[in-house]
């Protein structure tokens, strides 16, 4: 399955913004028990973070992303991009 990523960054006040923080990780746990190897967390400097997952194919990842409440909310701006591993462990 291919990885894919989510690189977001936020676009409402930190308030707003953490109302959907727990839907979110929700979700996230959601993707994970589906099998879609998904972690998230976000920038040490704050301001945005990243989701990492798998998906089938670039649709399904689209509806992946579409689903998650912090886009759902307009909480974040974000770019969506397949992530071709070059080397991994065998």
């Amino acid at each position: 399955m291919p990885w894919f990523v989510k690189i977001e960054r936020g676009i409402v006040d930190k308030g707003t913004f953490d109302q959907h923080v727990p839907a979110h990780r929700a979700y996230v746990r959601s993707l994970i028990a589906a099998g879609h190897q998904a972690r998230t967390g976000y920038w040490a400097e704050r301001g945005g973070g990243m989701l990492l997952f798998q998906a089938d194919s670039r649709k399904a990842a689209e509806e992946i992303v579409a689903r998650d409440p912090l886009v759902q909310h307009q909480c974040v701006q974000y770019e969506l991009h397949e992530w071709c591993i070059v080397e991994a462990p065998d």
